[in-house]
């Protein structure tokens, strides 16, 4: 059977609830649909978030990434430029770069030691001489993602359909752009990395409602108003903006200055983007988050958190960030401490019989709207139905 035989196969036998709110719990563990999804989402017409010029600020820096199973390499060329490349040869596909991140003045394959430039360009090949008649090396770079740039985002797709990058972000635009200090003018601060033992889209199934429910920080620190709004769009993005009251009588803390707010606007205190298929921006009090991620099988996600201030911060405000940063967010942050375990929890719920089901916010089950409040968690519910169209499960009526 081909593959897409298969899909086909798998198309027609899953039963998507016409209910909108039902979502099937088949969908999270079952390795053909993940082989279905890396095929239609990460190397279909979808932008994949993968950086920030941030992390790139010289001539001859890189970072390496994966788009599902594909190896990428982002460098900044000696003219400045910032490109994506297929991390592989073009002689015979080895993985040319192993480092997470660096600075290179080249790019050398160290099976038969062809070598790249910081743009790209294939400057060295061994035997030159003898290979086949009308061989150039200007047919030979490292192959190139079409890329395009928001408020020094970086993003990147394996698909020439994919429609312009601020079309794709739409209504998004404007939160993301809050979060990213306006111009987007960011220095980076530092990574945590993890890996969840969970579905990419349990991982990304975060929603408004569980933020003060589950953490107890969220408790701890009175952050549990239901003051703000939810932005949801059709192709599967999600914004949350929350008013955070500032905490007091914070005796749980030895060094209060650690939740300190240096912001102008406290009711602004945080902003959640959840940009279709798996990346998150989000800012905390004065932690500005990118969490850029891998689905690195059916039951396992690899998320890079990277943590950023502002270009114009001073000293002061530079380390006041570095410390937020370490220790309110990432996978031991204090109030996202218990996102690991429950990830996992989901992860493994979904292998019981039935669906998924969406309460909170939901309005009526036969078709959708765009007004949430803040912890609604049925603002997904427009996810699910992106998701549910580009892997082509039709809806049907449960036995």
């Amino acid at each position: 059977m081909s593959a897409n035989e298969s899909s086909g196969a798998i198309s027609r036998d899953l039963i998507w609830p016409n209910q909108i709110n039902r979502i099937p719990k088949e969908i999270f563990g079952d390795p053909a649909i993940f082989d279905m999804e890396l095929d239609r989402i990460f190397y279909g017409p979808e932008w994949h978030m993968v950086g920030h010029l941030a992390e790139l600020p010289e001539r001859g820096d890189f970072k390496t990434f994966d788009i599902g199973r594909r190896p990428i390499l982002i460098a900044r060329g000696q003219d400045g430029q910032v490109r994506t490349f297929y991390n592989a040869c073009t002689h015979r596909g080895t993985q040319v770069e192993t480092s997470v991140c660096g600075n290179r003045k080249s790019f050398d394959c160290p099976y038969h030691q062809w070598s790249f430039d910081t743009d790209g360009a294939l400057v060295g090949c061994p035997g030159e001489k003898e290979f086949t008649p009308g061989f150039a090396k200007a047919n030979y770079g490292l192959r190139e993602l079409r890329m395009e740039e928001f408020r020094g985002l970086i993003f990147v797709t394996a698909s020439r359909d994919t429609q312009p990058l601020q079309e794709w972000l739409g209504e998004i635009a404007a939160p993301l752009t809050d979060i990213l200090g306006g111009d987007g003018k960011l220095r980076l601060l530092g990574y945590h990395k993890v890996t969840y033992a969970s579905n990419w889209k349990a991982y990304n199934d975060n929603d408004g409602y569980h933020a003060p429910l589950l953490h107890s920080a969220f408790r701890m620190l009175h952050w549990q108003g239901g003051k703000g709004r939810q932005i949801a769009t059709q192709n599967g993005h999600n914004a949350i903006e929350a008013e955070l009251s500032l905490a007091k009588g914070n005796s749980f803390l030895s060094d209060p200055s650690l939740i300190e707010f240096k912001g102008e606007d406290p009711k602004q205190g945080s902003r959640v983007v959840q940009l279709f298929p798996l990346a998150v921006a989000t800012k905390h009090l004065d932690t500005i988050n990118l969490r850029f991620a891998i689905p690195r099988s059916v039951g396992s996600t690899e998320v890079h958190y990277a943590y950023f201030g502002l270009e114009s911060d001073s000293q002061e405000m530079l380390h006041h960030r570095v410390r937020q940063s370490s220790n309110l967010l990432g996978p031991c942050g204090m109030i996202s401490m218990e996102d690991a375990s429950i990830f996992q929890r989901v992860h493994l719920g979904t292998f019981t019989p039935g669906n998924v089901e969406f309460q909170k916010g939901v309005k009526r089950t036969d078709e959708f709207w765009f007004d949430f409040k803040q912890n609604d968690e049925a603002s997904f519910l427009l996810k699910w139905e992106h998701y549910r169209k580009v892997m082509d499960f039709e809806r049907r009526q449960e036995a």
